[in-house]
């Protein structure tokens, strides 16, 4: 498909369409500075709150995993004691000392063996009651991150609701003016916005100082800028200059524009 020609513009009628879609893309920075922060604050809160999750499912697994230990060491205690009880019959058949004496040893290792393992199942109790702190702290700690989580998802919701609208024209409306314009004053726009303080890529004449700056502009640039024949920029910002009646103008127009959203 052929590119479709871009109508041409007076020098006065770019300026114009530059200083709108100022005002266009200063709209949704307000827009998008009420918003402020809170979305990234619900996105880490719901990053925190996976994490706790995946934080209680691992003490979940350790904790089943101590419960199986405990219910093996008392399998092997129940075991430990059957050849304990046939090691003691067998004590009544032996046909010397030097037999029932290592059978004894045989009985003795067993009640070791049981001994140890009766303290490891003691341990692994205190594991329980530990991880259970743990987990009842995690699940207070998800509790409260989900009650937050939920004022701020309501909180951005209503703020969203008031303002997804009116921003997504604002974008259409600000990216046919960029098509618009002409493309060498279209990324120009774009770098200077992109690197001036608040975004402010086109500003007006203001007491003899560009708009947000403090250095006077000569009176003769200044004519210049009034008489809407060049673009020119702030040599100290880089900002792309509009007299201050002009700049009044589309203020007013675009008031009734932003009015209408």
């Amino acid at each position: 498909m052929a590119k479709k020609k871009k109508k041409e513009l007076s020098t006065e009628d770019k300026l114009r369409a530059l200083y709108d879609l100022q005002l266009i893309d200063s709209r949704i920075d307000e827009i998008r500075n009420l918003r402020g922060e809170l979305p990234l604050e619900v996105e880490d809160l719901q990053d925190e709150i996976a994490g706790l999750n995946t934080r209680l499912e691992k003490f979940n697994e350790e904790l089943d995993s101590i419960e199986q230990s405990i219910q093996d060491k008392r399998n092997f205690i129940e075991q430990a004691r059957d050849l304990m009880k046939r090691y003691k019959k067998q004590q009544d058949n032996v046909r010397n000392n030097r037999e029932y004496n290592a059978i004894s040893k045989e009985v003795e290792y067993q009640e070791l063996e049981i001994e140890l393992a009766e303290k490891h199942i003691k341990e692994y109790y205190a594991q329980i009651e530990h991880k259970k702190e743990v987990i009842a702290q995690t699940k207070e700690k998800i509790g409260e991150r989900d009650e937050h989580l939920k004022h701020k998802k309501e909180e951005l919701d209503n703020i969203m609701a008031e303002t997804e609208k009116e921003e997504k024209e604002l974008i259409k409306k600000s990216e046919t003016y960029k098509e618009n314009l002409e493309d060498r004053l279209a990324k120009a726009y774009i770098r200077i916005r992109s690197s001036v303080k608040n975004g402010l890529a086109i500003a007006p004449i203001e007491r003899g100082a560009s708009g947000g700056s403090f250095f006077t502009i000569p009176p003769q640039v200044q004519m210049e800028i009034a008489s809407r024949k060049k673009i020119i920029t702030d040599e100290h910002s880089g900002r792309i200059l509009v007299d201050l009646d002009l700049a009044k103008e589309e203020q007013e127009r675009m008031k009734k524009y932003f009015g209408k959203n």
